[in-house]
């Protein structure tokens, strides 16, 4: 698959001021009194122990969910695109096909093509009759590189990614891998595939019920620092 991400425009230098952010549920502390502020140009692993801490902060950053309390606001110049762990509401339409489920994505970006549409699925794989399947019923595969698509389509200069190599093949993996290591733009990326954060993310901002950890770092530098280790069980216990 040729996966691109490119930016519509660049983004200004302020990205995204995390202020307080706190989130519990079912009286399980997920994380709690989180600050930091993105530079331009970050390529963040965002990680936590409980990884439904990790999705319901990139659902309260994409305003799907609300934080218990602080607040955060992204830069006027910012655009941003999501693959979200969770898509299956984006397909539950079953009267649309694959060429169709695009034209509804893309329809806020003004009126496109059906070549531009039908060259941008060819580009995941999906080309002649596969462009025509059903959206009900898509592999978790097919899904995610449905996603990835729309993100493509969104040139925006700020992605979040949780889980992105969930349901793909190596050959999806390390295209997307590649262009991630590629965009120009800011990247903020959670995934258990430890080869994918090591070789992307140049920063680790790691979420805990008792704030937050956060260094420029490589990935493996990060869980090996023995002064991290210590504090990560503090910050857990």
């Amino acid at each position: 698959p040729a996966i691109v991400f490119e930016r519509e425009r660049e983004a200004g230098d302020q990205i995204l001021n995390v202020d307080g952010l706190s989130k519990s549920l079912d009286g399980d502390v997920l994380f709690n009194d989180i600050h930091f502020s993105l530079n331009k140009g970050d390529k963040v692993a965002l990680i936590s122990k409980n990884s439904r801490a990790v999705t319901a902060f990139y659902e309260i950053l994409n305003g799907n969910d609300k934080a218990d309390s602080g607040k955060f606001s992204w830069g006027v110049t910012t655009t941003q695109s999501y693959l979200p762990l969770e898509n299956s509401e984006f397909f539950t339409n079953s009267e649309l096909d694959l060429v169709d489920w695009f034209r509804h994505e893309v329809t806020r970006q003004g009126q496109r093509e059906e070549v531009y549409l039908r060259g941008f699925l060819g580009k995941m794989i999906f080309s002649g009759e596969e462009a025509l399947k059903k959206c009900n019923v898509l592999s978790g595969g097919e899904k995610v590189r449905c996603m990835l698509s729309r993100m493509m389509m969104m040139r925006a200069n700020i992605l979040m990614l949780d889980e992105p190599t969930n349901h793909l093949d190596l050959e999806s993996i390390q295209a997307i891998n590649n262009s991630l290591k590629n965009f120009k733009g800011t990247v903020l990326l959670s995934t258990h595939d430890h080869e994918f954060s090591q070789t992307v993310a140049n920063r680790i901002i790691e979420i805990t019920p008792k704030g937050v950890i956060d260094r420029l770092s490589t990935f493996d530098d990060y869980l090996r620092d023995p002064k991290i280790k210590e504090l990560r069980k503090k910050m857990y216990s």
